[in-house]
């Protein structure tokens, strides 16, 4: 196998907002309607507003949000569009950070499908433009790579609990597995025998229901660009970006933990949960601290990437390492 410089190992991810959500709108013919507001976090910070976009069934796809948030929660600038859209990892086409935008140039994203099913009652296959009727929010969150360099995003998109409560998950499904395209033409990385394509990821049933765990469709209010993964990725902000898996085209409900793609390539270096923790070192290198994007020297990296309140309790005790890697 090729050797991999511990500067070229991983995806990226991001940075968030928190929301809530306000139930039983009433007056709609379709339910709730989800609407960002402010509120106040434990710790007495605001919630940063959340833009939304609505479409009624039958209608043309949602527009997406206009970029309103400048900052996350904790106040750290947005990266800028022009890095975020140039410096990521997307092996499908390239282990070459900046050399993806080039040949993910033309990458054709309709028409798109995602299958979803698996352990589900309403096992069923979606359109790209029908997942775009859903509600588009704005999320500002934190990505983290594994490689220790990281980003603040504004992406757009919907809580990957709607798609899933549409196809009603059976009482036996533990899981939730996710699979990339697998086309060697239009993604030549995947003509290279580094890797066991096509790319597959999962969560925890718990984790994908996680009011954080985003299917994105955008970024800095616009559609994703291809080498960002579009039409539709996965971002799991508390997680190394390398769980946010990109081009998604099959989600399937399971009764036993996936295997991922990296955690086949390396399973002494990568495993399952992939959760951020700056107290357990890569094999390698050393997790404690972080280089932001466009910024000068290295920052602390936060424990769960900075959204330990919301997700913490999912992995009580806190100290198994399995639970990191």
């Amino acid at each position: 196998m090729i050797p991999i410089e511990p500067s070229e190992i991983t995806p990226e991810h991001t940075y968030r907002t928190r929301r809530q959500f306000f139930r039983d709108m009433g007056t709609l013919a379709l339910g709730s309607l989800l609407v960002a507001a402010c509120g106040t976090l434990p710790s007495g910070r605001e919630e940063p507003t959340t833009a939304v976009a609505t479409a009624m069934p039958g209608m043309t796809p949602a527009p997406f949000p206009p970029l309103q948030g400048a900052a996350d929660e904790l106040g750290t600038p947005l990266t800028p569009f022009e890095s975020v859209a140039n410096y990521n990892n997307f092996y499908e086409f390239t282990t070459q950070k900046k050399g993806v935008t080039e040949l993910a140039r033309g990458f054709a994203t309709s028409p798109w499908t995602v299958e979803v099913g698996g352990l589900a009652g309403k096992p069923r296959t979606f359109d790209i433009d029908e997942l775009l009727r859903y509600p588009q929010e704005e999320r500002i969150y934190r990505l983290r790579c594994v490689e220790t360099w990281s980003m603040v995003i504004p992406w757009v998109g919907f809580p990957l609990a709607r798609l899933l409560k549409e196809v009603e998950p059976l009482p036996q499904a533990k899981y939730v597995r996710f699979e990339t395209l697998l086309d060697p033409e239009k993604l030549p990385g995947q003509k290279s025998g580094q890797f066991r394509w096509p790319y597959v990821e999962g969560l925890r049933l718990d984790e994908a229901m996680n009011d954080l765990t985003l299917m994105a469709t955008g970024l800095y209010g616009k559609a994703l660009p291809p080498q960002n993964g579009a039409p539709l990725r996965l971002v799991v902000p508390w997680k190394y970006g390398f769980k946010s898996i990109k081009s998604v085209v099959r989600i399937d409900l399971v009764e036993d933990q996936p295997v991922s793609l990296w955690e086949a390539y390396a399973p002494q270096e990568y495993g399952f949960y992939a959760n951020v923790n700056p107290d357990v070192p890569h094999r390698r290198w050393s997790q404690a601290t972080e280089q932001r994007i466009g910024e000068s020297g290295r920052i602390p990296t936060l424990l769960f990437n900075g959204y330990a309140d919301e997700v913490a309790g999912m992995y009580q005790p806190a100290d198994r390492p399995e639970w990191y890697y």
